[in-house]
């Protein structure tokens, strides 16, 4: 995007502080002014002396040293207003885009996550926005005062001498086409500088997260060289980056040279033919010094410029994303749930164009039923269930709860109503307690407390140090893996929907954990509408159906007892199965 592009989406973040920017623009007035007055005041006095020296009185002199002592009292309280309030103003700004982006992050889709880094949404949420309060203030108030300084030197100069003022102001153009070339390039290197340290801020989480695996296999050599490649790669975009900044730079002090030789060989020749008297001379010397002083601002803002304008256009990137689902005006609340559930002639593929993940699911589920899934790897089981509270939308077909078609139904009343119990289990870092109440955040303690005794965690969690308010650490790192379960399910518990989505809930569990999890889960499941995705099929035996799904779609369909007896698809896996768990009974 142009930088007027994202000027135009930038401006709408000003509204709320309108009324601040323009007393900080008119703060930068009243500077700007200040700052134009003295060549005035230094031409008035060496005219008047060299003219009418007898007319130039201490009394003059001391009144107008008045008028500039009021003017530099009157620039100091507007730079005070404009170095904290304006400040603060482009802090509120930077808060209210990284609310904004945050909240969007909550309504992309799970494709969106699928294919991005974590790491890089960090540093777009981070590190992106830091540049943006320095950027926010100062952009308005930068150019407005160069915009101030350059229009009104141009006006009082013209004045004095039209000819000599159109020969100095000639070089502004030209070094303004100038810089353009090593402005570009700036900021192509500066996003690929904000790329690529989304991209290290990915790699370190990544190692982080994993480091207890780093470390059983002794890998950290692998990991430094690993980080030292895309550390050393960053370096080489700074390299540039700096590279450009520092022609940039030069141009503009060449040009500063070269206005400057202008005034002192025009303006004397000037000077010597009659055109311009010694004190127009001396305030042209000084209206340049004013302007190459608000010229070498604005170069030292460039940067700024540049890495505020390339966070805010990753920040737009991020917020230009289509959000999961908009709810339509015709989009009803999901109340009042019984738990009937029907696929019909259901199919589903990602967004990236490859094979068709469902093919015409025909499926009906009666409320209380627990419907188990089974089915090789890859052949949709979970993906089927996440079609169930819209984490994916159906290609084609529709899903029907209690006869409403879920495409027509609110997401968030459609997902109150159905909880989902998954393998890799989250937990947040903070308490337990804090855990189980995410299942419903106006819960109280003892409804809190009852859950987990439904769950059959709380004999567990009442022998920790301080029993529901125990810090669990990261991802709850100071469980084991049966604990967090069990708080996982006091936390559906608490949510207490009517449909329930067990995701292979108990695979990566010992057997004595897995043994006490199902013994939640079947007091979790009782009179729920349940779909369990099993990995463990001796599991499943008391399921109420079981369904076959293969990259054919729903293949067999049945009792435990009824799927043996045909000696199908289910019959084989069952007996893999077997032998598998006889094997790690040995072990």
């Amino acid at each position: 995007m142009s930088n007027t592009q994202l000027i135009k989406r930038f401006i709408p973040y000003y509204q709320k502080y309108k009324w601040i920017l323009l007393l900080d623009l008119f703060c930068a007035t009243l500077t700007t002014v200040c700052d134009l007055v003295l060549p005035l005041i230094v031409r008035f006095i060496t005219n008047t002396a060299i003219n009418d020296l007898a007319s130039l009185t201490v009394e003059t002199i001391l009144k107008l040293g008045l008028v500039y002592l009021v003017l530099r009292l009157i620039d100091a309280v507007a730079n005070y207003f404009m170095a904290d309030v304006g400040h603060v103003m482009g802090a509120r700004i930077e808060t209210d885009m990284r609310r904004d982006l945050f909240s969007h992050l909550q309504k992309l889709s799970f494709s969106f996550y699928s294919d991005t880094k974590i790491g890089q949404l960090m540093s777009r949420i981070t590190s992106d926005l830091f540049d943006v309060t320095e950027f926010a203030h100062h952009c308005p108030e930068e150019f407005f005062i160069a915009g101030l300084k350059i229009g009104i030197s141009f006006a009082i100069l013209g004045s004095v001498n039209i000819w000599l003022t159109l020969i100095i102001f000639t070089a502004l153009p030209v070094m303004l086409l100038t810089t353009t070339y090593f402005r570009k390039r700036m900021r192509r290197e500066m996003k690929r500088s904000r790329v690529k340290t989304g991209d290290i801020n990915a790699q370190v989480e990544d190692n982080l997260l994993g480091i207890r695996v780093v470390k059983s296999f002794a890998n950290e050599n692998i990991e430094e060289m690993k980080f030292e490649v895309g550390n050393s790669q960053f370096l080489e975009i700074k390299k540039k980056t700096y590279r450009y900044f520092a022609g940039f730079q030069t141009t503009t002090r060449l040009f500063d040279g070269l206005m400057y030789l202008l005034v002192v060989v025009c303006g004397g020749i000037f000077m010597i033919n009659g055109a311009i008297n010694p004190g127009d001379y001396i305030a042209y010397l000084m209206y340049v010094t004013t302007l190459l002083a608000s010229i070498r601002r604005i170069v030292e803002f460039a940067e700024q410029f540049q890495r505020g304008m390339t966070g805010f256009e990753r920040f737009i990137e991020i917020l230009d994303e289509p959000t999961e689902y908009e709810n339509q005006a015709n989009e009803v609340e999901l109340t009042n749930v019984v738990g009937d559930i029907r696929f019909e002639d259901v199919s589903f593929q990602y967004n990236d164009g490859g094979d068709a993940v469902l093919s015409h699911i025909d499926v009906e589920v009666k409320a209380g039923q627990n419907i188990a899934i089974v089915g090789p790897s890859g052949s949709g089981k979970t993906t089927m269930c996440h079609l169930i509270p819209r984490f994916y939308n159906v290609t084609s077909g529709r899903i029907l709860i209690d006869g409403q078609d879920i495409q027509g139904l609110t997401l968030h009343s459609l997902r109150t109503q159905v909880g989902v119990v998954q393998q890799d289990v989250y937990l947040f870092s903070g308490t337990v307690y804090e855990n189980i109440s995410y299942g419903r955040s106006d819960a109280d303690r003892a409804s809190v407390v009852q859950a987990a005794k439904h769950a059959g965690a709380h004999a567990f969690i009442e022998k920790l140090p301080q029993g529901y308010d125990t810090y669990i650490g990261e991802r709850g790192i100071k469980l084991s893996g049966g604990q967090k379960q069990r708080i996982s399910i006091a936390r559906v518990f608490l949510k207490n929907p009517p449909i329930l989505i067990l995701d292979e809930a108990t695979s990566a569990l010992d057997n004595e954990s897995e043994r006490i999890v199902q013994e939640s889960l079947k007091e979790l499941t009782r009179g729920r509408t349940t779909f369990t995705i099993a990995h463990r099929l001796t599991t499943i035996k008391n399921a109420d159906s079981i369904l076959v799904l293969t990259e054919d779609g729903i293949v067999e369909k049945g009792s435990h007892e009824e799927l043996l007896r045909e000696e199908g698809v289910y019959y084989d896996l069952y007996q893999m199965y077997r032998e598998l768990d006889e094997l790690n009974e040995e072990f």
